[in-house]
Protein backbone atom coordinates (compact mmCIF):
# COMPACT_ATOMS: atom_id res chain seq x y z
CA UNK A 1 0.00 0.00 0.00
CA UNK A 2 1.59 3.30 -1.36
CA UNK A 3 2.21 5.83 1.74
CA UNK A 4 -0.85 7.84 0.55
CA UNK A 5 -3.37 5.24 0.63
CA UNK A 6 -2.21 4.35 3.87
CA UNK A 7 -3.14 7.90 5.31
CA UNK A 8 -6.41 7.62 3.33
CA UNK A 9 -7.01 4.41 5.33
CA UNK A 10 -6.15 5.98 8.66
CA UNK A 11 -8.53 8.80 8.45
CA UNK A 12 -11.27 7.63 6.13
CA UNK A 13 -12.13 3.39 7.06
CA UNK A 14 -14.18 4.00 10.23
CA UNK A 15 -15.84 6.81 8.12
CA UNK A 16 -16.63 4.37 5.04
CA UNK A 17 -17.39 1.87 7.60
CA UNK A 18 -20.44 3.84 8.83
CA UNK A 19 -21.38 5.12 5.20
CA UNK A 20 -21.70 1.48 4.40
CA UNK A 21 -23.37 0.68 7.12
CA UNK A 22 -26.51 2.88 6.53
CA UNK A 23 -26.55 0.82 3.27
CA UNK A 24 -26.62 -2.78 4.23
CA UNK A 25 -27.50 -2.52 7.91
CA UNK A 26 -25.06 -5.23 9.06
CA UNK A 27 -21.86 -4.30 10.88
CA UNK A 28 -19.47 -7.13 9.73
CA UNK A 29 -21.06 -7.02 5.83
CA UNK A 30 -20.12 -3.18 6.47
CA UNK A 31 -16.76 -3.97 7.30
CA UNK A 32 -15.87 -6.53 4.39
CA UNK A 33 -17.56 -4.02 1.79
CA UNK A 34 -14.84 -1.75 3.52
CA UNK A 35 -11.87 -3.76 3.39
CA UNK A 36 -13.04 -4.80 -0.50
CA UNK A 37 -12.93 -1.29 -1.24
CA UNK A 38 -9.52 -0.55 0.07
CA UNK A 39 -8.36 -3.96 -1.77
CA UNK A 40 -9.53 -2.77 -5.05
CA UNK A 41 -7.72 1.11 -4.37
CA UNK A 42 -4.53 -0.85 -4.04
CA UNK A 43 -4.70 -2.73 -7.53
CA UNK A 44 -6.52 0.71 -9.06
CA UNK A 45 -4.30 3.26 -7.37
CA UNK A 46 -7.13 6.42 -8.25
CA UNK A 47 -6.13 10.01 -8.41
CA UNK A 48 -8.55 10.88 -5.51
CA UNK A 49 -8.60 7.88 -3.23
CA UNK A 50 -11.58 9.30 -0.71
CA UNK A 51 -14.23 9.73 -3.54
CA UNK A 52 -13.08 6.78 -5.62
CA UNK A 53 -13.57 4.65 -2.26
CA UNK A 54 -16.76 6.13 -1.71
CA UNK A 55 -18.58 5.52 -5.35
CA UNK A 56 -16.78 1.84 -5.36
CA UNK A 57 -18.43 0.99 -1.91
CA UNK A 58 -21.69 2.28 -2.60
CA UNK A 59 -21.62 0.30 -5.96
CA UNK A 60 -20.65 -2.58 -3.90
CA UNK A 61 -23.20 -2.43 -1.56
CA UNK A 62 -26.14 -1.47 -4.18
CA UNK A 63 -24.83 -4.85 -6.38
CA UNK A 64 -24.54 -7.15 -2.71
CA UNK A 65 -28.48 -6.00 -2.55
CA UNK A 66 -29.41 -6.52 -5.53
CA UNK A 67 -27.14 -10.16 -5.44
CA UNK A 68 -29.53 -10.56 -1.86
CA UNK A 69 -32.74 -9.64 -3.37
CA UNK A 70 -32.58 -12.17 -6.19
CA UNK A 71 -31.82 -14.62 -4.04
CA UNK A 72 -34.66 -14.21 -1.97
CA UNK A 73 -37.19 -13.81 -5.12
CA UNK A 74 -35.44 -17.47 -5.58
CA UNK A 75 -36.29 -18.66 -1.95
CA UNK A 76 -39.55 -17.32 -1.95
CA UNK A 77 -40.52 -19.02 -6.05
CA UNK A 78 -39.17 -22.35 -4.76
CA UNK A 79 -41.20 -22.08 -1.04
CA UNK A 80 -43.91 -20.78 -2.82
CA UNK A 81 -44.59 -24.34 -4.69
CA UNK A 82 -48.42 -24.83 -3.87
CA UNK A 83 -48.83 -27.92 -1.09
CA UNK A 84 -51.39 -30.50 -2.06
CA UNK A 85 -53.58 -32.13 0.38
CA UNK A 86 -52.90 -35.20 1.73
CA UNK A 87 -53.19 -37.58 -1.88
CA UNK A 88 -52.60 -41.45 -1.71
CA UNK A 89 -49.36 -42.77 -0.99
CA UNK A 90 -48.90 -43.99 -4.42
CA UNK A 91 -50.10 -40.23 -5.36
CA UNK A 92 -47.80 -38.61 -3.12
CA UNK A 93 -44.61 -40.76 -3.53
CA UNK A 94 -44.98 -39.84 -7.34
CA UNK A 95 -45.81 -36.10 -6.83
CA UNK A 96 -42.77 -36.13 -4.67
CA UNK A 97 -40.41 -37.95 -7.48
CA UNK A 98 -41.58 -35.81 -9.93
CA UNK A 99 -41.03 -32.27 -7.90
CA UNK A 100 -36.91 -33.93 -7.67
CA UNK A 101 -36.62 -34.24 -11.25
CA UNK A 102 -38.20 -31.08 -11.91
CA UNK A 103 -35.80 -29.44 -9.22
CA UNK A 104 -32.80 -31.37 -10.45
CA UNK A 105 -33.40 -30.25 -14.34
CA UNK A 106 -33.78 -27.08 -13.20
CA UNK A 107 -30.16 -27.29 -11.05
CA UNK A 108 -29.24 -27.71 -14.70
CA UNK A 109 -29.94 -24.76 -16.32
CA UNK A 110 -27.59 -21.86 -16.10
CA UNK A 111 -28.30 -18.97 -13.40
CA UNK A 112 -29.38 -16.32 -15.85
CA UNK A 113 -31.39 -19.12 -17.68
CA UNK A 114 -33.15 -20.46 -14.60
CA UNK A 115 -33.80 -16.82 -13.12
CA UNK A 116 -36.02 -16.05 -15.88
CA UNK A 117 -37.72 -18.98 -16.07
CA UNK A 118 -38.83 -18.98 -12.58
CA UNK A 119 -39.66 -15.27 -12.72
CA UNK A 120 -41.96 -15.98 -15.78
CA UNK A 121 -43.56 -18.56 -13.90
CA UNK A 122 -44.32 -16.46 -11.01
CA UNK A 123 -46.12 -13.82 -13.53
CA UNK A 124 -43.58 -11.26 -13.94
CA UNK A 125 -43.86 -9.36 -17.02
CA UNK A 126 -41.21 -8.81 -19.90
CA UNK A 127 -40.19 -5.75 -18.84
CA UNK A 128 -39.68 -6.40 -15.12
CA UNK A 129 -37.68 -9.41 -16.11
CA UNK A 130 -35.57 -7.38 -18.34
CA UNK A 131 -35.14 -4.93 -15.57
CA UNK A 132 -34.39 -7.78 -12.69
CA UNK A 133 -31.67 -9.51 -15.32
CA UNK A 134 -30.21 -6.84 -16.73
CA UNK A 135 -30.96 -8.53 -20.14
CA UNK A 136 -32.65 -6.66 -23.12
CA UNK A 137 -36.60 -6.61 -23.23
CA UNK A 138 -35.99 -7.96 -26.98
CA UNK A 139 -33.84 -11.01 -25.37
CA UNK A 140 -36.26 -12.23 -23.05
CA UNK A 141 -38.47 -13.88 -25.29
CA UNK A 142 -35.56 -15.83 -27.04
CA UNK A 143 -34.13 -16.37 -23.59
CA UNK A 144 -37.85 -17.90 -22.20
CA UNK A 145 -37.52 -20.25 -25.36
CA UNK A 146 -34.37 -21.78 -24.86
CA UNK A 147 -34.79 -21.70 -21.11
CA UNK A 148 -37.54 -24.09 -21.63
CA UNK A 149 -36.10 -26.27 -24.44
CA UNK A 150 -32.84 -26.86 -22.01
CA UNK A 151 -35.41 -27.70 -19.18
CA UNK A 152 -37.25 -30.41 -21.26
CA UNK A 153 -34.08 -31.39 -22.42
CA UNK A 154 -32.46 -32.14 -18.47
CA UNK A 155 -35.78 -33.30 -17.12
CA UNK A 156 -35.84 -35.88 -19.87
CA UNK A 157 -32.51 -36.64 -19.40
CA UNK A 158 -32.79 -37.22 -15.87
CA UNK A 159 -35.92 -39.27 -16.73
CA UNK A 160 -33.25 -41.66 -18.73
CA UNK A 161 -30.28 -41.25 -15.51
CA UNK A 162 -28.15 -38.94 -17.91
CA UNK A 163 -26.99 -35.43 -17.34
CA UNK A 164 -27.11 -32.36 -19.80
CA UNK A 165 -24.51 -30.08 -19.85
CA UNK A 166 -25.43 -26.39 -19.37
CA UNK A 167 -26.50 -24.54 -22.55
Amino acid sequence: MSQDLAEVYRTTYRALVRFLYRKVWDAERAEDLAQEAFARAVVHKPDNARGWLFIVAANMARDDARRAARERRHLTLLTAEPQASEPAADDALHVENERTRVRAALEQLTPRDREVLLLWDSGVSYEAIAAQTGLARGAIGTTLARARRRLVEAYEAGQRGEHVARG
